[in-house]
Order: C-alpha cells, then sequence, then structure tokens
C-alpha cells in the first residue's frame, strides 16, 4: 500500500513541478544568459561579452542613483506603512470605549476598515491619474488648493510637487504608503482579533494601559504577521515602476527630473525598450533579483523570534 502512494503523490506534483520549472525557472536562467550577452532585444543575433555589462552597469551613475533611490524606499517604505497599519487597527480593534476597559473595538469599524482597504482595489493607473490632480503644481491641485488657502504658500509661486527635483521621490513614497496601509490594517487586524480578549483583560486587570498592552501582547503576538509584511514591503520598494513611470517626468518611463526619482526598474525598461540595451537591462534584472532575494533571507533571519502559542 505505501509503494502506491509514492505514484499517486508524483501524479499530482509532476505537472506543476513542470510548470513552475518552464515558466519561472526557465526565465530567470534565459535572463541570466541573456546578461552575458550584446543583445539588442530585437535581433536574433547576439555575441557572448562575459560580465563586461557587470561591470559596465557598476560604473554607471544613473544606476548607482536609482539604487540609492531604491535602498530609501526599502527603509522607510516599510517603516512608514507598518507603523501606520498597526496604529490605525489596534485603535480600531482596541481602541474602544474607556467603559470596556480598551478591550472592545471601536464603534463602525468593519465601515472603518472598508474605508482604509479602498485604495487596494484601485489601478495603479487610477492611482497615478488621481495624485497628479493632487500635486498639480497651480491653485488647481488640491494640495496647492489647500495650502493656499490656509495661508501657507504663496499662489504666485506654488510648490512644484513633481518637478520638483527634491521632493518627486517623497511624493511617490506617499502613495506608496498611503496606497498600502488599508492592506496591511486589513491584515493586522484579522490577526488581533485572533488574539483572546482574555489576555487584555488580564493585563487591564492587572493596571495596563493602551500603550503597554500594545507593547507587551499584540506587538509580540503579531511579529510573525509584521515579519511577512515587511519581506513584501521590501519587495514592492524594491520595484515601484508602475507608479514612478507614470507620475514622475522623464522622456522615457518617468525617473524625472534629471533622474531624481529614477529607480532600477524604470531604468531597466528605459533601455531595454527605448535604448535597445537589452543585454545590459537583463544585467540589471539579475542584479535586482539578487539584492531582493538577499534582502528578503536577511529580513526573515533578522526578525525571527521564538513563536508564542496562546
Amino acid at each position: 500500500m505505501r509503494h502506491r502512494k509514492y505514484p499517486f503523490i508524483v501524479g499530482f506534483l509532476i505537472i506543476p513541478i513542470v510548470l513552475y520549472l518552464v515558466l519561472v525557472i526557465w526565465p530567470y536562467l534565459q535572463t541570466f544568459g541573456y546578461s552575458l550577452t550584446d543583445w539588442s532585444g530585437a535581433s536574433q543575433t547576439m555575441h557572448f561579452v562575459g560580465l563586461r555589462n557587470y561591470t559596465q552597469l557598476f560604473g554607471d551613475s544613473v544606476f548607482r542613483t536609482a539604487l540609492l533611490h531604491n535602498l530609501l524606499l526599502l527603509v522607510l517604505l516599510p517603516i512608514a506603512t507598518i507603523l501606520l497599519s498597526l496604529f490605525f487597527a489596534f485603535m480600531l480593534n482596541v481602541g474602544g470605549r474607556g467603559g470596556t476597559g480598551g478591550v472592545q473595538g471601536v464603534r463602525g469599524a468593519g465601515f472603518y476598515k472598508v474605508i482604509f482597504f479602498f485604495p487596494q482595489v484601485l489601478s495603479v493607473a487610477i492611482l497615478s491619474v488621481l495624485f497628479q490632480a493632487v500635486y498639480r503644481t497651480d491653485q488647481g491641485g488640491l494640495l496647492n488648493g489647500v495650502l493656499v488657502k490656509l495661508g501657507l504658500e504663496n499662489a504666485n509661486h506654488p510648490w512644484q510637487w513633481l518637478a520638483d527635483p527634491n521632493l518627486a521621490l517623497w511624493c511617490v513614497m506617499g502613495v506608496l504608503v498611503w496606497s498600502g496601509v488599508g492592506f496591511y490594517l486589513v491584515l493586522f487586524s484579522a490577526a488581533m482579533q485572533s488574539i483572546p480578549k482574555d489576555i487584555y483583560e488580564a493585563a487591564l486587570l492587572d493596571g495596563a494601559k493602551r500603550t503597554q498592552t500594545f507593547f507587551t501582547i499584540t506587538l509580540p503576538l503579531l511579529w510573525e504577521t509584521v515579519q511577512t509584511a515587511w519581506v513584501y514591503l521590501a519587495i514592492a520598494a524594491m520595484d515601484a515602476f508602475a507608479l514612478v513611470s507614470t507620475m514622475t517626468q522623464g522622456a522615457y518611463y518617468g525617473g524625472g527630473p534629471n533622474y531624481h526619482s529614477e529607480v532600477m526598474s524604470t531604468y531597466l525598461m528605459r533601455n531595454f525598450i527605448t535604448f535597445g540595451k537589452a543585454g545590459y537591462a537583463c544585467a540589471m534584472g539579475v542584479v535586482i533579483f539578487f539584492i531582493t532575494l538577499i534582502l528578503s533571507v536577511v529580513s526573515l533571519r533578522v526578525t525571527r523570534r521564538e513563536r508564542i502559542e496562546y
């Protein structure tokens, strides 16, 4: 009987494994192979150039700038998104009336979660159009209009949000945080609701305040969920292609003004499609892959803790 179960298991696994190898692993291997050539992307002809693309890549000042921007996103995007999501999730789930001892959530918490989650149902194109209207450089822009009405900005010299080299990347980061908070709020809320209320009640009977219960009960019991969120946000920070390419200025695929909002993915696409340097772009793709892989592994290792049972 035991001998029969192995063919049965293999029969179920063989098709998914073959599909994964063909559709995932093989394209990765192809990309690595193309990165060692001078392939233009439009021709079947290519020549082996060894590691020349990689040596040229790390001498490219634009690529180094894009890498620094991705690293900045990598540090700030997960921190800002997770902190805001945890704060709002805790307030919705444990921030009820004082008479309930902080165990009951606020009234209408389900409705608020739907409102917070709403940005997740919008496509990147819609987000781009919405925030281009928000960041418009005249008083017709929502942000400039509000600042002018409050007297915090001169109507004759409005902020050039997406056209200002010092502000463009921060504007994109603000959209990334705004669009991501709702998803992780719902994720953290689901995890918080699985924590027994008895634990909170016992802590409150001992005189703990809501802030203390958050740091001593909620956060330790949510650590695995926070760890997962951190990895996903780190991967998002290494991409950011869609918003940068649609919101920022630039001749091709955004990244402006003057590369001040450039990220590695936009520079990759510009080289692949516009400049006809597909082999060079594949080298960038390989570098992005290994950076993302290393960061994910390091994040999981550094944030690993003993599992808390409850």
